[in-house]
């Protein structure tokens, strides 16, 4: 496919600062792994600025510059940090010879419109670095908590057999433990009965309910539907200590409906979200013409009205039943020691106990929620198909 922008080299005196920067911020994080932050600073603008000009300006061959760049990175990771300093190396090589090239052929600009300004054009990168720093952000505390999960240790900390990548450092034991103990046993017990259940209410009530807010006839809908999502609106621990003084004057405090009518009211708003936004595209024409064919409401809704929003259905089930699975806060207020949850004896692990099996468990509920997530996507995109909103 041909750019959008016709490219060109660029001088020295603008991708060179550039990649010095970057370097010089590779070099923040390697100094500060080596305590000594402001030598990284310096040794890694200066190194990587010359190691832009050399590979450009000197040798010229993109490819020989960056396989040799790789390896010499490689082996300064290596000599530094053994084994996980090589493969941190070699990643940053593999990134500096192909940033240095894609700044020094001007590559950048072959995706971009042609009429944009330079300060357009560093906005347009800066803005994805900004998105992809956050994203890295919010993801670190998963990629730290899952290798720990498989240390041979009861430790919270990388040991140094792990940082060697030596197989002695690594265990199933933690795993073992979560499929073996009767208390994270009992746990997930409570978890899946409870669970299901409350999804079950949420998706029926949640339906029926956004269903009958999609009529414009019906009065004071915006101050219902407020009304109804107001569990997503409210502090966590105010709904837990209403829905605990509730239950204790009607004797529900304590027992497994309760807490499931807890989680099902939790579970509600994410339903009436997710079936309205699938209703916006809803062609109400096909309810009436299957009235006029003689169906009854309820032969209508499951036999025309249902199968076309019920993409929107699972994806509302799927977070009410993730909300269950991962609350922890309402079923300290209205559950009892009968109705422990994961969630809770995670809670209790880490306030009485620090057990690294708590790591273990936190990626088990972190594959199965990617699972999930994966789902809720497969069927926005189907019920885009069947609304005619996407080609493929």
């Amino acid at each position: 496919m041909a750019a959008l922008t016709p490219i060109s080299r660029t001088p020295a005196s603008f991708y060179v600062p550039v990649v010095a920067l970057t370097g010089a911020f590779a070099g923040l994080l390697v100094g500060t792994a080596q305590d000594n932050s402001l030598l990284g600073i310096v040794l890694g603008a200066a190194l990587m600025a010359a190691v832009a000009f050399l590979m450009t300006s000197v040798i010229g061959q993109e490819k020989a510059s960056r396989w040799g760049l790789v390896i010499l990175m490689l082996l300064a990771g290596f000599a530094i940090g053994g084994i996980p300093g090589a493969v941190i190396g070699a990643l940053f090589g593999w990134f500096f010879g192909w940033f240095t090239f894609w700044l020094f052929e001007g590559r950048y600009r072959a995706k971009i419109a042609p009429y944009l300004t330079p300060g357009q054009v560093l906005w347009h990168f800066a803005f994805r670095v900004i998105c992809g720093a956050i994203f890295v952000f919010l993801i670190t505390p998963i990629l730290v908590v899952i290798p720990l999960s498989f240390n041979a240790e009861n430790f919270f900390t990388f040991t140094p057999e792990m940082l060697r990548f030596d197989p002695a450092g690594y265990s199933l034991k933690h795993y073992e433990d979560f499929f073996t103990n009767s208390d994270w046993q009992n746990a997930l017990r409570n978890s899946l009965l409870i669970a299901p259940v409350a999804t079950f209410l949420s998706v029926s009530f949640g339906t029926l309910a956004a269903i009958g807010l999609s009529q414009p006839h019906v009065p004071f809908r915006r101050a219902i539907m407020a009304i109804l999502i107001s569990p997503m609106i409210v502090p966590l621990i105010i709904s837990a200590a209403g829905m605990y003084f509730f239950y204790s004057r009607i004797g529900l405090q304590g027992t497994y409906l309760g807490v499931v009518l807890a989680h099902a009211a939790l579970g509600i708003p994410f339903v009436i979200i997710t079936v309205t936004a699938t209703l916006v595209g809803f062609d109400r024409s096909l309810t009436r013409a299957a009235a006029n064919m003689g169906a009854n409401p309820v032969t209508t809704f499951f036999r025309v009205q249902m199968p076309l929003i019920l993409p929107g259905v699972i994806s509302g089930g799927l977070f009410a039943f993730i909300t269950s699975f991962d609350e922890v806060v309402v079923v300290l207020f209205v559950g009892s020691a009968g109705q422990k949850t994961l969630p809770w004896q995670m809670f209790t692990g880490l306030r009485e106990q620090i057990s690294p099996t708590i790591l273990a468990v936190a990626t088990i509920l972190v594959v199965v929620s990617i699972a999930l997530l994966t789902v809720v996507e497969l069927l926005r995109r189907r019920s885009e198909r069947l609304r005619g909103m996407s080609p493929v």
